[in-house]
C-alpha cells in the first residue's frame, strides 16, 4: 500500500523546504498522549526518546497543557524591559530547589545557557584581573554542550566543529574520568573554569566515575576555577534526582538546565551560585524572547512536578525495568555489552562486531513501532518521559526485541 498522498506532500516539503542539516525518519507525527504518539496514518509508537528528554513528563500533560492555555488568555511576551510574574516566580523556584544558587538567567535552549555559561566566566575572570590568556575554559573528550559556536567549540568532538573554522580560542580539552590529566591541563594556573555533564549524552551516556566529581571541585579549588555543570539532559530529575550533580554531593558555581524544565516548552536557564552571581551587571548579557511568560508559566508546573518523590520513585522503578528488559534481550540476542548511565538515561552499547549500527537500530524500532535514540553510531539510547508506566515499558520492550530480531535477521 503507498503512502497518504498528503504524507508525500509533507515528506517533499521537508526535503524541499528545510534546510537539510537533519535526517528526520520518513514519517509525519501527529499527536501524543503520554509516552505514546501517532503519525498521520494512525500508526501507534512507544515513545522512548521523549524528544530527545524534552517531554519529561510526556505528551499532552493535562497540568502543562492547561498552565500553557491559561497563560496564553493573558500574556505571551512583554521582553525583558518589563517584568512579569511567571518568570519571576521560575526563577525564586529555581534557586530555591537547586540548594547553592543566589540568582537565575532565563534563556530559550540549553545552547543559549551554556552560552552566558560561557560568558560569565570570562566575564567573572575579566573581574578577577586574569589576562585575556588566563581566561581557559576546561571540557572534556565526548561533550556535547551545543551548537551555536562557542558552545561549538566547547563540545569536544571534531565531527561537530569541522568546517567551522577559526572556532573561539580559550577552551582545552582533556579526557573524561581522568582526574591526573585534569590536573596537568590546570598546572598552569590559566584556567578559569572546568566545564562538564555529569552524565554526557552524546558521548555515549557516559556517567561520571565515583568521586570524580569530587576530585574536579578539589581541583577547580585548588586552582581557583569555577566548576559548571551542564545539566541540560541529565537535570531536572532524568537520574533520579532532581539535579544531577546531588548524589556526587559536591556544591557548583554555575548549572545550566534546559530540555525537561519546559516540559516541550523552548526555555533554558543559568543557576549562578555566590561567586557569580553579581558579576553581570546591567547590560552584559541578554535575550529578547527568553524566560517569556508562556514558557516560564509551563516551566513552573514542570518544576513542581520534576522535584517531586513520586517521579523520583518512578525513574527507579523504571530503571531497573528497562535495565532487567534490556538484560533478558540481551541474554538471547547477545548484541549489547553493557548497558550505562544513571535513572532514566541509559545507554545500551553494541559488541565491537555491530559499531556503527545504531541508526539502522533506530530504523526498525520505528517500523516496529518504537521511538528510540542513539547517542552516537554504537549506543542505543533510552530517555523516556520520567512518568512512563509499567505497561508502555513492558510494550516498548517487547517492540525492541522485534526490532533487534529484525535487524539480526538482516545482519
Amino acid at each position: 500500500m503507498g503512502r497518504d498522498a498528503r504524507v508525500e506532500e509533507l515528506l517533499a516539503l521537508g526535503r524541499e523546504c528545510l534546510l537539510p542539516v537533519y535526517r528526520q525518519r520518513e514519517m509525519i507525527l501527529e499527536r501524543g498522549q503520554g509516552a505514546r504518539v501517532w503519525d498521520s496514518e494512525g500508526r501507534e509508537y512507544v515513545d522512548f526518546g521523549a524528544g530527545i528528554a524534552v517531554c519529561a513528563l510526556g505528551h499532552c500533560d493535562p497540568e502543562l497543557t492547561a498552565a500553557l492555555a491559561e497563560q496564553a488568555g493573558k500574556l505571551w511576551h512583554t521582553s525583558n524591559v518589563f517584568y512579569s510574574e511567571p518568570p519571576l516566580r521560575l526563577a525564586q523556584e529555581l534557586v530555591a530547589a537547586s540548594r547553592f544558587a543566589e540568582r537565575a538567567f532565563l534563556c530559550n535552549s540549553g545552547a543559549e545557557a551554556n552560552e552566558a555559561a560561557i560568558k560569565l566566566v570570562r566575564r567573572w575572570a575579566a573581574a578577577q584581573g586574569r589576562a585575556p590568556e588566563r581566561r581557559v575554559i576546561v571540557t572534556f573528550r565526548g561533550s556535547f554542550h551545543g551548537r551555536t559556536l562557542a558552545a561549538v567549540t566547547a563540545t569536544a568532538q571534531p565531527k561537530y566543529q569541522e568546517g567551522y573554522e577559526p572556532l573561539p580560542g580559550g577552551f582545552r580539552y582533556v579526557d573524561f574520568n581522568d582526574v591526573a590529566q585534569l590536573e596537568t591541563a590546570m598546572a598552569g594556573g590559566d584556567v578559569a573554569a572546568v566545564m562538564l555533564e555529569p552524565v554526557q549524552g552524546e558521548g555515549g551516556v557516559m556517567p561520571a566515575a565515583p568521586g570524580y566529581l569530587q576530585a574536579v571541585r578539589a581541583l577547580c579549588d585548588r586552582f581557583g576555577a569555577l566548576l559548571v555543570l551542564d545539566e541540560i539532559q541529565c537535570g531536572m530529575g532524568r537520574t533520579g534526582e532532581l539535579f544531577a550533580h546531588w548524589r556526587d554531593g559536591v556544591a557548583p558555581d554555575i548549572v545550566t538546565l534546559a530540555k525537561a524544565l519546559g516540559g516541550g516548552m523552548p526555555i533554558g536557564a543559568l543557576l549562578a551560585g555566590p561567586k557569580v552571581a553579581e558579576t553581570m551587571q546591567f547590560g552584559a548579557h541578554g535575550t529578547t524572547f527568553g524566560g517569556n511568560p508562556l514558557a516560564a508559566a509551563v516551566a513552573r508546573v514542570a518544576l513542581r512536578r520534576l522535584a517531586s518523590d513520586e517521579i523520583a520513585a518512578n525513574v527507579a522503578r523504571q530503571e531497573r525495568a528497562l535495565r532487567d528488559g534490556v538484560d533478558a534481550i540481551n541474554r538471547d540476542l547477545d548484541l549489547f555489552a553493557e548497558v550505562r548511565g544513571r535513572g532514566l538515561m541509559l545507554g545500551a552499547v553494541l559488541k565491537p562486531e555491530h559499531a556503527g549500527k545504531a541508526g539502522a537500530i533506530g530504523d526498525l524500532a520505528a517500523a516496529n513501532g518504537l521511538l528510540l535514540l542513539q547517542a552516537g553510531p554504537d549506543v542505543l539510547r533510552f530517555v523516556p518521559a520520567l512518568n512512563i508506566g509499567d505497561a508502555d515499558v513492558a510494550e516498548g520492550l517487547a517492540r525492541l526485541r522485534g526490532a533487534l530480531a529484525d535487524y539480526l535477521r538482516r545482519a
